[in-house]
């Protein structure tokens, strides 16, 4: 295998994109080399994929299978969650009455569901807490609580929020109610009185715990989880009862992880890697009622978990019945499974028709800001249910750190749901214009933050962003470039190679998935399919034609001369591998994503 770096692959220094092409490692130009039968040639792509993700030559065997095992750390290392787990003993032992208080979106769904879970096997019947995202919206209200106290629960468990609930949980202290926070957003220095408060992001964290912050709130609850049966183990309360299967929980916490856009490198790759394996079992009632209403014929990939059961489960709190969700990955009844997999199904359609008409007004707005640092794109009636996707696609679009704010005409007030980009920390950025002023509320981390905001204070806020991190997003953007594992020509295009590539997944958010470059190639065939996609048929001079297909391109400069100027043209095309299963004989086809004239 040739090691040595070149400054462009393929030679390309400006793609259709505007983008150079670079190796996001060695080079790894395979030529004409197939990359099927060859364990030599498969185990060196491994490990240079791993590699180039950060990890050490010596440490990639670890990398290469990950365990829990090889990755879990002592959750006692985290700040109160010995506390935390004394407390929920004591609750279990005695009998208490316990309450899950989650939030609305995939991660809160199935911490919610794994504590609740948990609690059943223990022999704990707890009950659980959703709020409603447009009567109650983000967070633990101090309202809920103290009803649920007096409804009769000592102690409340608050997942996926309340690591900045001042008030509400000020609120459940004077009523006399125990609440534990288990979080991963962003804390204050000041904490919110809570009988504990684990999350991996207290400014007061070890260095061990705080090298955990990228877990979601789910991972941070299946700690809560290993510590809570040690410290009932520790009781004897196990003398005369089994221990719970923690392991049968890891389906939740790779649902909740990937869908949650956690980063996937040392302990989530783990926690995902393992969960697969107990989804592909589907004991799980509710997950394989998921499974099957999100058409899937074989066993769920990493992907599968954001694009495919993940918007079903955050469909119920966006457009429908907060709910639904942690019912679905609760329940034992599995006609009441298929009811609520059903139903998920129908509000995620909804909500697709939703967001696209919340997109297609957001849009309108960017042409004024095309100076902008970071796009805040507001308007009365949009859905608050949608608009942290369409954030989300916007930031996709345009590169930039993205808001989108949902005003209520009537009161003047809006929602606002914001993604931002790599090296650019939105969460922060949120908390600081909080504190000085410009917001009502909000928090979240560095790719994502939620906010309320009045109408009036919007354009003090736009500002404060724009002055904020013009810089940061300016070094971000700066030589952007697309990163590539190896290059290939059109005979590599195997579904063994996609079988090597694979295997250094999962991937995700901080642990990208493989990107080639394949070429030269002519386009046989060109045409757009659905709304705006874009289908190729490309030939390589090897003789050996692929299929390939870019999402959501029809109106980009690639798409455009790839359909209306390819003629004659040799190209090379950049993309991820993927396995097309649809016909008699399994085919690799690429997914497209860039492309650049060869000639």
């Amino acid at each position: 295998m040739v090691t040595q770096t070149v400054s462009h692959v393929l030679g390309v220094s400006r793609s259709l994109s505007g983008r150079a092409w670079q190796w996001r490692g060695g080079n790894m130009d395979l030529g004409t080399k197939p990359a099927d039968g060859d364990t030599a040639l498969d185990r060196d792509i491994v490990a240079q994929l791993l590699m180039t993700r950060g990890v050490a030559e010596g440490d990639v065997w670890r990398h290469a299978k990950p365990t829990l095992r090889e990755f879990l750390p002592d959750p006692a290392e985290f700040q109160d969650m010995e506390l935390a787990a004394e407390r929920i003993a004591t609750a279990v032992l005695s009998e208490e009455k316990i309450t899950i208080y989650g939030d609305y979106d995939v991660d809160g769904a199935t911490s919610a569901a794994l504590l609740v879970d948990l609690l059943r096997m223990l022999g704990t019947d707890a009950e659980f807490y959703i709020p409603d995202r447009l009567l109650e919206g983000y967070g633990p209200s101090g309202e809920a609580l103290v009803e649920l106290a007096r409804a009769g629960s000592s102690l409340i468990v608050t997942v996926d929020c309340g690591a900045m609930a001042y008030e509400a949980l000020g609120m459940a202290r004077d009523a006399g109610v125990d609440v534990i926070v288990v979080d991963h957003h962003k804390c204050a220095a000041e904490l919110p009185p809570a009988a504990a408060l684990v999350n991996p992001n207290r400014l007061d964290e070890n260095d061990i715990a705080a090298c955990h912050g990228h877990l979601a709130a789910v991972g941070v609850a299946f700690l809560l989880a290993i510590e809570l049966v040690r410290t009932l183990r520790s009781r004897g309360y196990f003398k005369h009862r089994s221990e719970p299967d923690l392991m049968s929980l890891l389906d939740l916490v790779a649902l909740g992880t990937v869908a949650d856009v956690a980063a996937l490198h040392g302990l989530n790759r783990a926690f995902v890697a393992q969960g697969l394996k107990v989804l592909a079992r589907r004991k799980r009632i509710g997950m394989s009622a998921l499974i099957d209403a999100s058409r899937l014929k074989r066993a769920p990939q990493a992907s599968d978990l954001g694009f495919a059961l993940g918007p079903r489960i955050n469909a119920g709190g966006r457009v429908g019945e907060s709910t639904l969700g942690v019912r679905l990955l609760t329940t034992n009844d599995a006609e009441e499974a298929r009811g609520i997999a059903e139903q998920l199904s129908v509000l995620n359609e909804q909500r697709r028709a939703i967001e696209a008409e919340v997109q297609e007004a957001a849009e309108v707005q960017i042409a004024a800001q095309h100076n902008s640092s970071v796009h805040v794109l507001s308007g009365d009636g949009w859905h608050p249910g949608v608009i942290g996707i369409v954030a989300g696609r916007i930031k996709e679009k345009t590169g930039k750190p993205s808001i989108v704010v949902a005003m209520d005409g009537k009161e003047g007030i809006g929602k606002g749901s914001g993604r931002s980009i790599s090296g650019v920390d939105l969460g922060a950025a949120i908390i600081a214009a909080r504190d000085a002023g410009f917001l009502v509320a909000g928090g979240g981390h560095a790719m994502a933050a939620g906010l309320t905001v009045s109408k009036d204070r919007l354009g003090d806020l736009t500002e404060f962003l724009e002055e904020r991190l013009a810089k940061d997003v300016e070094r971000a953007r700066t030589g952007q470039s697309m990163k590539l594992d190896l290059a290939l020509a059109p005979g590599g295009l195997t579904p063994e190679l996609v079988a090597s590539l694979d295997a250094a997944g999962p991937f995700g958010v901080g642990w990208p998935a493989p990107r080639v470059a394949v070429g030269p190639v002519r386009i046989v065939k060109a045409d757009i399919v659905g709304k705006d996609h874009l289908r190729i048929i490309a030939s390589g001079n090897d003789g050996r034609s692929f299929k390939g297909i870019a999402f959501r391109s029809a109106e980009t400069e690639m798409a455009q001369t790839l359909l209306h100027r390819s003629a004659g043209r040799a190209f090379h095309l950049a993309g991820r591998v993927k396995l097309d299963d649809w016909g008699s004989r399994p085919a690799a086809e690429l997914h497209l994503e860039d492309a650049a004239f060869a000639d």
